[in-house]
């Protein structure tokens, strides 16, 4: 997908293949103007940070699953929000995690929101949508 308009990316880590190729065509369908970043796991997430650090566009927002191979989502999310320059960017644990345990650890770190992924291709294409009008569009980032 082209980056329009400036537009800044979304990040999205999923290691699931099938997850990952749902959530994409989703987005696709969505139209959505950011361009979409992917980590596959929580190191190749991770190593986002020096590339913004060195003035990378930041993500409009990190969609974020929990269980991930290499380093796990609350790790990534724990090392995204205790960094200065990093942790007011939005995070979404996009994830099929049911556990209270993880909900309440995501939001202990310092996670945005908490979203159980979909089953069917046309809840995914709905939540899709609602994530791109929100962190894309309505919600105010700082400078």
């Amino acid at each position: 997908m082209s980056q329009a308009f400036n537009m800044p990316p979304i990040l999205l880590v999923e290691d699931n293949p099938m997850d990952l190729d749902l959530t994409l065509r989703a987005f696709a369908k969505r139209k959505f103007s950011n361009s979409i970043q992917v980590a596959r796991d929580g190191e190749e997430a991770l190593a986002f940070l020096p590339r913004w650090a060195a003035g990378e566009t930041m993500p409009a927002v990190i969609l974020l699953d929990i269980n991930l191979p290499k380093v796990n989502g609350l790790d990534v999310l724990r090392q995204i929000k205790s960094h200065e320059q990093f942790r007011r960017i939005p995070v979404v644990m996009l994830t099929s995690s049911r556990e209270h345990s993880d909900l309440k650890a995501a939001y202990d770190l310092g996670v945005n929101s908490y979203i159980e992924k979909p089953v069917s291709f046309s809840k995914f294409i709905e939540v899709a949508g609602q994530i791109e009008l929100y962190w894309c569009v309505l919600n105010e980032r700082p400078v």
